[in-house]
C-alpha cells in the first residue's frame, strides 16, 4: 500500500462523517476485507481505525452543537449514533463533559483533527507545546483598538497592554472573567505594513459599551493553539515574544496549505501573572475548515 491509499482512506473518513462510514464500507470501496484494513491503520498511524473515527465524529459534531439549535439527539443520529445516551456517553468519554454541559459553559475543548493535517515542525528553545486543534466557542469582548505597525509590533503590544490593564479595563462592566486579558489581532485591510490590536474583556452581553471602546464577537471557530505553560524547571521573568512568534511562523511557513486564515487571531494571558512569572499563554489562530479535507 503507497501512501496515496491511506491519504484516500483519510478523505473517505471525512467526507463520510455524516453518513455513518465505518471501517466495513472504507474495506469495501478499496476492496480489501476490513480486518486487513484494521491492521494497516493500526500499523501506520498507531491508533484503532474505530476509535479514529468516532473521535472524528464527535468532532464534528461540535460544530452543530454550538452553531445550531438542533436538539442532542437529532445531532447523534446524524453523526451515526444509534442512541442518544451513547452519543452522550461516547461525548463525556472524550471531552470529560456532557453535549448540553458544553452548550451551556462555552468551554475550549481539544479535538481529534484529520491525520497528516500538519508537517512536523521544529520549536523555538522548546518555549511552547506542541500545536493542537480547539474549539473556540463564541465570544463578545471590548476593548480598545490601536493600529500599530507590524515592525514595532513587539515593542509597541506590551505597551498597549500595560495600558489597557492599568487604565481602560476597569470601565467596561458585565465581564465574565476580569482577569483574563484577550487580545484581538486583525489584518490591515488598507497598510501591509500595520496591523490592528485590540486589547479586551471578555463580557455576558455588548449592550453597555464606554464611549471610546470597541466590540468584537469572535464566532465559534476550529482553531490550531499554540500555547506556553511555567513549570518548576522552566521559570521565565517575562514571554520572549519575539522566539515565541518566531517559532510559531516557522510552523505556519512549512504548513503552506490555506489551512490557517489568521485574518484574525486572538491570545489569552491573565492580569495576575502579566509583568511578572507567567503561568499560561495562548494563541489561537482560526482553522479554514474547507481546506482540512483538501490537504489530506
Amino acid at each position: 500500500m503507497d501512501c496515496n491509499f491511506f491519504k484516500d482512506v483519510l478523505t473517505t473518513i471525512e467526507r463520510g462523517l455524516r453518513e455513518g462510514v465505518n471501517a466495513e464500507l472504507i474495506a469495501d470501496e478499496f476492496g480489501i476485507s476490513a480486518r486487513h484494513l484494521q491492521r494497516l491503520f493500526k500499523f501506520v498511524f498507531n491508533q484503532p481505525l474505530g476509535l479514529y473515527i468516532r473521535s472524528r465524529k464527535l468532532a464534528a459534531s461540535i460544530d452543530d452543537l454550538l452553531n445550531t439549535d438542533l436538539n442532542v439527539l437529532d445531532i447523534a443520529m446524524d453523526y451515526g449514533f444509534e442512541y442518544e445516551q451513547s452519543y452522550i456517553r461516547s461525548f463525556r468519554r472524550e471531552y470529560g463533559i456532557t453535549p448540553g454541559d458544553l452548550r451551556k459553559t462555552g468551554q475550549i475543548v481539544k479535538i481529534t483533527y484529520p491525520l497528516q493535517l500538519f508537517a512536523s515542525n521544529r520549536y523555538a528553545n522548546e518555549l511552547i507545546s506542541e500545536p493542537d486543534i480547539v474549539m473556540v466557542p463564541k465570544l463578545h469582548v471590548i476593548g480598545k483598538k490601536y493600529e500599530i505597525p507590524i515592525c514595532d509590533n513587539t515593542t509597541l503590544v506590551p505597551r498597549v497592554i500595560n495600558q489597557f490593564i492599568i487604565n481602560d479595563r476597569k470601565h467596561i462592566s458585565n465581564t465574565i472573567d476580569p482577569d483574563l486579558i484577550i487580545n484581538i489581532a486583525t489584518e490591515s485591510s488598507i497598510n501591509s505594513d500595520s496591523c490592528f490590536i485590540m486589547p479586551s474583556i471578555q463580557v455576558k452581553s455588548l449592550e453597555d459599551i464606554p464611549e471610546g471602546f470597541t466590540s468584537y464577537t469572535f464566532p465559534s471557530s476550529l482553531c490550531v493553539r499554540f500555547s506556553f505553560t511555567n513549570s518548576d524547571s522552566k521559570v521565565l521573568k517575562k514571554l520572549p515574544v519575539k522566539e515565541m512568534f518566531t517559532s510559531i511562523d516557522n510552523f505556519m511557513n512549512e504548513n503552506q496549505k490555506n489551512i490557517f486564515e489568521r485574518k484574525v487571531t486572538i491570545d489569552k494571558l491573565r492580569i495576575s501573572d502579566y509583568g511578572k512569572y507567567f503561568k499560561l499563554w495562548e494563541w489561537f489562530s482560526p482553522v479554514n475548515r474547507a481546506a482540512q479535507t483538501n490537504t489530506l
